[in-house]
């Protein structure tokens, strides 16, 4: 199609013009920065923990007089639930995905360095931790029982148990470790204490990510045995998913009547599935209310592109019929108004793109959101152009609708 007509009709509404590419432009930038927001935050919901989530249950108890020997009420409490028919392994943990804890501590190549190389959760359990979370270990061994300590637990002189050795995740020991296996290496942690690596699991997820695509998966098991200090979180393994209910219940009755006037933590009792289900529940408002602005304001460009595509078809009926009378076809009149959609879409564009590095950077700056990828800049011109094509279709079916004769005749 000779594209000198559309420039030439597009060349005398300049303001018009302007306006829809500004529009267009306004559209783009906007929704290019939404669907990265949007993607972000879905696959932030949709990372693997490394937790068998479809077979873990956890049990958090609080309170209680702890009068008696604290780690003999967890020793007491772990026997209770591991003698439960459908339970697989049990331990206390200082740490659960999804419940909204968080402890994490540095972890160092060298002892003493002034800047550390990491930030990693540091999940503490007993004999079962590995097995009860169901990981992955992917290099390495899991804890030997000679390796384990009290924790808590004070030498003759007062000082701490040490603790000799640690597990820590793939993404760790490609850090600190790159190129080489992590397993023999020592690294330095809580109080620059050295651990011995001797095991990697394939992930294990921060407990407590905060969102970050880069660090999510930096943590480290420690072989503690956890007293019960007024509080106890114990992570559960069952064999078959449909008995985790059955199993919270009696896992709950059972530590009640191991140690009085405990409660149970309803909150956080509950299958790792719905604990991932409530953490992410703002994630999943936010993705509602993201899409729902993406559909409203697509709708009112869509609506904006209609309104002045029909105005136009108006003004111009004379330039219509003369152009049916000369032998354009109802189709060459269709292709005329989508062609010159495209043409006002790829302008908006490519001027949206621009705005929308722009309003990131802002972003990144005002609330440190991540860099735009490249990816969500095709995406967002291909919605562009498609709803200009769309919207822009009924006004222009209903020009080629119109006689030749009667276009004429009306335009005159």
């Amino acid at each position: 199609m000779d594209m000198m007509p559309i420039l030439s009709s597009l060349k005398k509404r300049r303001v018009a013009t302007g306006l829809v590419v500004a529009q267009i432009a306004l559209c783009c930038a906007v929704l290019c920065n939404l669907l990265s927001i949007i993607g972000e935050r879905v696959g932030r919901m949709q990372r693997e923990s490394g937790v068998d989530e479809e077979h873990v249950v956890v049990l958090q108890v609080a309170g209680g007089t702890v009068n008696d020997d604290a780690a003999a009420i967890a020793r007491g409490d772990i026997a209770t639930i591991q003698a439960l028919p459908g339970v697989v392994a049990v331990s206390a943990s200082s740490l659960v995905p999804f419940a909204n804890g968080a402890w994490n501590n540095v972890v160092n190549i060298s002892q003493g360095q002034p800047l550390p190389n990491l930030s990693a959760s540091t999940y503490m359990g007993g004999e079962q931790l590995v097995n009860a979370l169901g990981l992955d270990i992917v290099a390495g061994r899991d804890f030997l029982p000679g390796e384990f300590v009290d924790w808590g637990a004070r030498g003759p002189g007062g000082e701490s148990s040490p603790l000799p050795s640690a597990i820590i995740t793939r993404a760790v020991a490609e850090e600190l470790f790159p190129g080489r296996s992590a397993v023999g290496e020592v690294v330095y942690s809580i109080g620059d204490t050295p651990l011995h690596v001797v095991g990697v699991v394939e992930r294990l997820v921060r407990a407590r990510d905060g969102g970050s695509l880069v660090d999510y998966q930096h943590s480290i098991l420690l072989p503690a045995r956890l007293p019960y200090e007024g509080f106890a979180r114990y992570v559960i393994r069952v064999k078959d998913p449909a008995d985790r209910e059955r199993v919270l219940e009696a896992a709950g009755s059972a530590v009640l009547e191991n140690h009085q006037g405990r409660v149970i933590v309803r909150q956080y009792t509950k299958t790792l599935q719905e604990l991932r289900q409530d953490y992410y529940r703002k994630d999943r408002a936010m993705v509602l209310l993201l899409v729902t602005f993406c559909i409203a304001l697509l709708t009112v460009a869509a609506l904006g592109i209609v309104g002045l595509a029909s105005f136009w078809v108006t003004q111009r009926t004379r330039q219509i019929g003369v152009r049916r009378a000369l032998g354009a076809t109802r189709t060459d009149i269709v292709r005329y108004f989508q062609t010159e959609n495209f043409l006002l879409s790829s302008a908006g564009i490519v001027l949206g793109m621009l705005f929308a590095y722009a309003i990131n950077r802002w972003l990144m700056d005002a609330y440190e959101m991540s860099r735009l990828s490249l990816a969500y800049l095709p995406a967002g011109a291909l919605v562009i152009w498609l709803l200009g094509q769309v919207a822009v279709l009924l006004p222009a079916r209903r020009a080629a609708a119109v006689p030749p004769a009667m276009a004429t005749r009306n335009a005159l």
